[in-house]
């Protein structure tokens, strides 16, 4: 008896018999060697065009007075290493205080926002809720019809924010997209979890805390480094609604340095006697600055792919 093959689904028979892979699409061809080498140089001219500045800022912030005056300004070929900047910043006054204040902020800005999203988004996603779709035209509303900035100062001013921390967190605490990110991601998880924990006496924070968030660990990590970046980088609130000049977060000193305003006073003497270049100053802030997302990053890019586009095209 001759043994017979059968046609796997979805795969159909080559002219010689045996199973081939289906065609791919003109567009999904595999690029030849030309195009494999055209894709190298522009990523390498990506990566150059992205590290080249940064690789000159941290270069720069760690050359000396002396080495800063002979390249006339941004030293591009390290002569030496002194981290006489760092030290300056970090002993305290200051840039320290700002740098303290900015993590303070960061961290309990970043819960805030991330409690009221996932609630939100998790009311939102379960469609036979109390006042659904009301609840979700008004957010999107607010996506297109802003009262500007001069009602919102008001409005922050009318509450006694002004020259407080939650005039830095509240006024930005919530972001429609991201909500509607989690919103479209809750809403792809089977619905039928959720009823057997139903029947079984959960109720919904339950399910939320114990079904939900678990499953949802990568679109909650992309949405939590947005805020986290967004309360990081932030420096227009601290200028609109901060007077008193030992609350300001690092963004705003990091301004006042580069854009050489007055200096801290003990930076500021280091500079007038030669001790301390104050680009060197600069470039460290600038550092500074930027190091946490650096940092965070890359442990949060591989679920980008998943948490975004997944929760993007969801419901």
């Amino acid at each position: 008896m001759s043994a017979t093959l059968e046609k796997p689904a979805g795969k159909p028979a080559g002219a010689s018999g045996l199973w081939s892979a289906p065609p791919r699409s003109s567009w999904e061809e595999e690029p030849g060697g030309a195009g494999l080498a055209g894709k190298a140089l522009v990523l390498s001219l990506a990566c150059l065009g992205i590290l080249f500045p940064i690789w000159i800022v941290v270069v720069t912030s760690l050359s000396s007075r002396k080495t800063i005056d002979e390249a006339g300004g941004l030293v591009m070929i390290p002569r030496g290493v002194t981290f006489v900047a760092y030290r300056e910043l970090l002993s305290g006054g200051q840039v320290t205080r700002a740098a303290v204040i900015s993590v303070l902020i960061t961290l309990v800005g970043t819960l805030f926002s991330m409690a009221v999203s996932v609630l939100c988004a998790y009311g939102l996603s379960r469609t036979g809720s109390l006042g659904h779709r009301w609840l979700l035209l008004a957010l999107l509303a607010t996506m297109f019809f802003s009262a500007g900035l001069i009602p919102t100062y008001l409005l922050v001013q009318s509450l006694g924010l002004t020259d407080s921390y939650l005039a830095l967190i509240l006024p930005s605490a919530i972001s429609v997209f991201n909500i509607l990110v989690l919103r479209g991601f809750f809403m792809g998880i089977s619905q039928e979890l959720v009823d057997s924990a139903r029947i079984d006496g959960a109720g919904d924070f339950r399910i939320l805390w114990q079904i939900v968030m678990p499953l949802s660990r990568a679109v909650l990590a992309v949405i939590t480094l947005f805020y986290a970046v967004g309360y990081w980088s932030a420096w227009f609130n601290a200028s609109l609604y901060l007077n008193d000049q030992d609350m300001m977060p690092l963004q705003n000193v990091m301004i006042q340095l580069v854009q050489k305003q007055e200096a801290p006073v003990g930076l500021g003497q280091a500079i007038k006697t030669g001790q301390l270049s104050g680009l060197a100053v600069q470039m460290a802030v600038m550092v500074m600055a930027l190091l946490p997302v650096a940092v965070l990053s890359p442990f949060v890019q591989k679920h980008f792919k998943k948490g975004m586009l997944t929760g993007a095209i969801k419901g």
